[in-house]
């Protein structure tokens, strides 16, 4: 936005696609859908009516806020901060630097839990660790109200912001806890424990893309030398919280599933499957234990 060029010259659509070449000219993926993300954040109203009103000026308010998003995003700030919201499962989560910026590879995680429950549906005990936003135990619980579910998370930002996204969205059956992993439940048994835990190995940190490496949390991605640091303090350590006939349900990245399918084998686990994402990349490791 060329400080010689007046607020009314300035339209939605000649808006965007300054913004799109911009993005791209920085090396930021997606840049029109992003343009239009921010565009429609800013203005309050949706995506089609960003392509639609393609015509209307702008106000000078409406540019100055726009201003700020657009240098933000610059910066590779994610738009899921930008915007304060991500989608997972269907439901709006509130998101923010404090937390991971939940995904549609982990909605694979709420699926495998689900599907490995059915025969505890109307009375399932879960704990959700490394629970981040709350996403994963938010979503089962939408799922099954009648169940008695635990988030754990080290982060007390983290257990803030997922209490909140829990009264947001009316899943009044999930208690957010802080500490360290298992440790905040007790003597507590679950009939399944689900994990997004962090899973990058630290040499990989620096390499991520800008969005992730320089605004996410660092504690919910560096899973030590080889990503599987604190899976294997899960997996060590669930067999204690589970019922006879458990189930332990964990997302894992990229290339780890038979270093993590051999940490579950070995400590007794039995039916350990490995599930493929939407990307058709092996994402979730998950097994009955007793």
């Amino acid at each position: 936005m060329a400080a010689e060029t007046t607020p009314k010259s300035w339209t939605i659509g000649s808006l965007v696609k300054w913004a799109t070449d911009d993005f791209r000219s920085r090396g930021i993926e997606n840049p029109r859908l992003d343009a239009e993300l921010i565009v429609a954040h800013a203005l309050k109203i949706d995506r089609m009516r960003v392509i639609l009103d393609a015509a209307r000026p702008l106000e000078g308010a409406e540019l100055e806020s726009l201003r700020g998003l657009v240098k933000r995003r610059r910066a590779h700030e994610p738009i899921a901060y930008l915007r304060g919201e991500r989608e997972f499962h269907g439901l709006a989560f509130r998101v923010d630097k404090r937390v991971l910026i939940p995904r549609p590879d982990t909605e694979t995680l709420v699926d495998v839990a689900i599907a490995r429950t059915k025969h505890v549906s109307m009375s399932m005990r879960l704990l959700d660790l490394c629970t981040g936003s709350g996403c994963v135990a938010i979503a089962i619980a939408k799922q099954r109200p009648t169940s008695s579910v635990f988030a754990v998370d080290l982060s007390p930002d983290a257990v803030a912001l997922a209490r909140e996204n829990a009264h947001r969205i009316g899943t009044y059956n999930v208690a957010v806890l802080e500490g360290d992993l298992f440790a905040p439940i007790g003597e507590r048994k679950f009939d399944v424990v689900t994990a997004n835990p962090p899973y990058i190995a630290t040499a990989e940190i620096e390499t991520l893309q800008a969005d992730i490496r320089d605004f996410e949390p660092r504690l919910a991605l560096d899973g030590g030398a080889d990503g599987l640091d604190v899976a294997r303090r899960i997996v060590d350590a669930a067999p204690a919280h589970l019922v006879p006939g458990g189930v332990l349900a964990m997302e894992i990245g990229a290339g780890e599933a038979d270093a993590t399918r051999a940490l579950f084998e070995a400590r007794g686990f039995t039916e350990v499957r490995v599930e493929r994402d939407l990307a058709r990349i092996e994402r979730v490791v998950s097994g009955v234990y007793g």
